[in-house]
């Protein structure tokens, strides 16, 4: 495994990191079965944990995982769900940490991410989002804060004025879309700025299994899989899931990202993407006809 530092942090965080969206799901895995994960996660020295309060069981599965073994992992969370919903008021904001760190079973929580920028609005996030949780900062009860977000440019101004500590974007820099690339990375260098990239493999399309919710959105499914035509040149075998090594080394060797993550469910799925923590990219040439492809075109 390979480790790296959270932007200004001074966290060391494992290149790759364990997403837990997938652990909530009432019926995807069980309780025992998120307890094997995350000690498999941590035993192959993954340290960094991600989930969220609105991703159902997750967080409480979480705590009870990681009994005894708090202090091997760096997690994070986040608050705010829904568009336009109340979860982001300075109230809700604090109910939400203080039942989180009930949930976990932990004193604090390393980095408290405020979830899906493009719902809560700007204004709602810099008067009441963002006070609650330097408030809750300022009691000990979070070390970090960060804001994550489906386009790069809600992210962007965030990242400009340095108010936070890390960022979370969302699919914006895969083997298909580098939006974060342009809009991002700049700013995170200059203010160093900790990157948790989610969504490595876009939702699953770049390992030729979209997520059934994407069923909805045709028209970015059909433009993704176009897009991934022309990177067949990358494809390790012709069947399913032959570009997820490229997509992932595409991430995790990326400087500018500090963690990426997996959200799989699946330990031997785990620790195949662990294998890619090697310090091995893309061969150069192919690594720069990706980054050409696209180029000033986000999905």
């Amino acid at each position: 495994m390979q480790y790296s530092e959270l932007g200004r942090t001074g966290l060391r965080v494992s290149r790759l990191g364990l997403g837990g969206a997938n652990m909530g799901e009432q019926q995807a895995v069980s309780d025992r079965q998120a307890e094997t994960l995350v000690h498999a996660a941590l035993d192959r020295g993954i340290t960094f944990i991600d989930t969220a309060a609105s991703y159902g069981e997750s967080e409480r599965r979480i705590g009870l995982a990681l009994k005894g073994r708090r202090n091997q992992a760096i997690v994070a969370s986040k608050v705010g769900k829904g568009h336009g919903s109340d979860s982001y008021s300075y109230e809700r904001t604090i109910q939400s940490v203080e039942r989180s760190l009930q949930l976990l079973r932990m004193d604090h929580i390393d980095l408290m991410q405020i979830h899906s920028l493009e719902n809560a609005g700007d204004e709602r996030v810099r008067s009441e989002t963002l006070p609650a949780l330097k408030k809750l900062q300022e009691q000990g009860k979070i070390r970090f804060i960060g804001v994550s977000g489906r386009k790069a440019r809600s992210i962007e101004p965030y990242v400009q004025d340095g108010t936070i500590d890390a960022i979370q974007p969302f699919g914006t820099y895969t083997l298909i879309d580098q939006s974060a690339d342009e809009w991002l990375f700049p700013h995170t260098r200059h203010n160093r700025i900790g990157v948790v990239l989610a969504s490595p493999l876009w939702m699953g399309i770049l390992a030729d299994q979209p997520a059934p919710f994407l069923d909805r959105n045709g028209e970015l499914v059909t433009e993704s899989q176009a897009r991934m035509e022309k990177i067949s040149f990358l494809r390790k075998s012709a069947g399913p899931g032959g570009l997820v090594e490229a997509a992932m080394r595409f991430c995790i060797s990326c400087p500018d990202i500090s963690v990426t993550l997996t959200g799989t469910t699946d330990v031997q799925e785990l620790l195949h993407n662990a294998d890619y923590c090697d310090g091995k990219g893309l061969d150069p040439e192919e690594q720069q006809r990706v980054l050409e492809l696209f180029r000033h075109q986000p999905l």
